[in-house]
């Protein structure tokens, strides 16, 4: 089981965004046959909060879409940690990726959801092969629940 924990910096009207990180981490934990105890946080930010986290932490001078930060990062193996991290999802960009890409803002949120969820689950993108992973898994999260393009 995966808690969730959602701490909203900004309100985000125009979905239920509990609803979609809910649906979309319960979906994940049993295609990934997560077992024990985890939580995860999601904090909904604004363009400006998103920015300054990506300039500290990443040292890229701009907004992104969504920034996870994973415990797994600092733990020895394949064992989870109980707290996965914390992923970090903008508002402004979630909505402006969702007209500029032709689909729902639903697909986004959830898109978001499930790309930050892989990344606390030690999936990355550095290469052509991990990225190919790591978008297959985040695509069948995506068509499991109905939400495609």
């Amino acid at each position: 089981m995966i808690k969730v924990n959602l701490v909203p910096m900004v309100d985000f009207e125009e979905i239920e965004i509990k609803k979609v990180i809910k649906k979309v981490v319960k979906t994940i934990n049993r295609v990934e046959r997560i077992g024990g105890f985890h939580e995860v946080s999601f904090i909904i930010v604004d363009e400006a909060k998103i920015h300054e986290i990506n300039k500290e932490y990443r040292h890229i001078d701009a907004p992104t879409d969504v920034i996870s930060f994973a415990e797994i990062d600092g733990v020895e193996g394949h064992r989870l940690p109980k707290e996965l991290g914390d992923i970090f999802i903008c508002k402004e960009r979630t909505l402006s990726q969702a007209k500029e890409y032709g689909h729902s803002v639903l697909r986004e949120a959830a898109f978001l959801v499930t790309h930050g969820m892989y990344h606390l689950l030690g999936y990355d993108h550095q290469n052509e092969s991990e990225e190919k992973i790591m978008f297959d898994k985040q695509e069948n999260i995506l068509k499991i629940l109905g939400i495609e393009r």
